[in-house]
């Protein structure tokens, strides 16, 4: 037996339903083990190969989508039109509604979303792309080592002409924002508290304010080219923002909103979307 590995093969940027955090963006960096006999190439699997056919089984079955805890007694899944509509119940009670089509949710088979239960799942899909040859795989998760400050988000990108267009995906992401050139440890920390586990909105997506059971909630919806997307959650979990929410118009928010509040310094902003990449303002 050999083994084979293959570190950062890919990065999970997802949103999941949690007991008591509600709807969480994160982003898993995805480490891959694959043991097994040697082909006739004197490979367990050929790195192309591995980057293709593995890399593409776990996009495709959990990347940028909503991943839901299918055991939960807080959950309620049934059909709707044009998919499927979600009820979660997360805390002491707060709402969460979800409607997409069915390509948009990832039914985790646990009672809770942790990275050892996504990772389980995402070795269950590798196992069904590789070759013969391969007797075991080996999937491991990680979160980004961030030097500084940092926040989890949720979004949706209604003009998208990819996945972003799913309405609950996210990310784990950091933050840099410069004072008169160097960083201050201060504001990005605010920032990060600020929005954590937050939903960044587009306040054109508000179909109607509502009250469930007491909670003052948005319903948030649109039409995109995979489909209707909806989205209800407590207002207190939402962060309207005058633009589509994409790391660009995220990093132009975070430097106005900043320098609305210090018009004496010249403030510039690095905002991530996830590992490794985003935008500057």
């Amino acid at each position: 037996m050999s083994a084979l590995f293959v570190n950062n093969l890919t990065v999970i940027d997802c949103s999941y339903l949690d007991d008591e955090q509600g709807l969480v963006g994160e982003s898993w960096i995805v480490d891959l083990v694959l043991h097994g006999h040697l082909d006739e190439q004197g490979m367990v699997f050929d790195f192309g190969h591995v980057k293709k056919a593995v890399k593409a089984a776990i996009d495709d079955q959990i990347d940028h989508k909503l991943l839901i805890p299918a055991r939960s007694s807080r959950l309620q899944i049934k059909p709707a039109e044009g998919g499927t509509e979600v009820q979660f119940r997360y805390g002491n009670g707060q709402p969460i509604l979800h409607r997409s089509p069915e390509d948009a949710l990832c039914r985790l088979p646990a009672e809770s979303v942790t990275a050892e239960a996504v990772a389980g799942y995402a070795r269950w899909c590798v196992q069904k792309v590789v070759p013969k040859n391969v007797r075991a795989v080996e999937i491991s998760l990680r979160t980004e080592q961030i030097d500084g400050a940092w926040y989890r988000y949720s979004h949706g990108l209604q003009k998208h002409d990819g996945n972003c267009q799913r309405i609950a995906h996210g990310h784990r992401s950091a933050v840099h924002i410069l004072l008169d050139g160097e960083r201050n440890d201060l504001q990005e920390k605010n920032w990060a508290a600020h929005w954590q586990d937050i939903y960044v909105a587009t306040r054109d997506y508000i179909e109607e304010e509502c009250d469930i059971e007491g909670v003052a909630c948005y319903r948030f919806a649109y039409q995109a080219q995979q489909g209707w997307f909806e989205l209800t959650l407590p207002q207190s979990r939402c962060a309207l923002i005058e633009t589509d929410s994409t790391v660009e118009w995220i990093a132009e928010h975070i430097r106005a909103t900043v320098q609305q509040q210090l018009p004496e310094n010249k403030v510039k902003v690095r905002a991530f979307e996830g590992v490794q990449k985003g935008a500057l303002a």
